[in-house]
């Protein structure tokens, strides 16, 4: 990594940790910087590639495998919210969701993304509220 790269990493890192700051955003850099950032920050980082995702229950299985949700996990609207809004078995400073690859329309109908987008809203807020930032970055 070159002083550049590290210098915006360490910048984002600082960035990371403002939890009123915190929410959708595109990544507005790489990868690597934001993975670096995010493990200065002491955040764990969910990368998640949804290239090719198509359907509610592939979206689903795609953010439980990249955030290694537990076994017992529903598969379902509930349950996710549930898994984002817990997340105690990765105890962090913060949290970063990185949704790569992902179309305009997460690859769901308008009334899925509709509920997907507003669980994502609700476990940025959800997290503000416990003093932690959570953010979620499409790339």
């Amino acid at each position: 990594m070159d002083a550049w790269t590290q210098q915006l990493g360490d910048t984002l890192a600082k960035q990371l940790v403002n939890r009123e700051a915190a929410g959708s955003y595109t990544l507005g850099c790489s990868v690597e910087t934001l993975r670096s950032a995010a493990e200065a920050a002491g955040f764990a980082l969910f990368d998640t590639d949804l290239k090719g995702v198509k359907g509610k229950q592939n979206l689903l299985n795609a953010l439980a495998v990249a955030a290694k949700f537990p076994p017992e996990f529903g598969a379902n609207w509930d349950a996710l919210a549930d898994a984002l809004c817990d997340l105690s078995w990765h105890e962090a400073n913060g949290y970063v969701l990185l949704l790569r690859n992902a179309s305009d329309t997460l690859g769901l109908s308008a009334n899925d993304r509709e509920i997907a987008q507003d669980i994502f809203a609700d476990t940025v807020v959800y997290w503000r509220q416990r003093n932690k930032a959570f953010w979620i970055f499409f790339a």
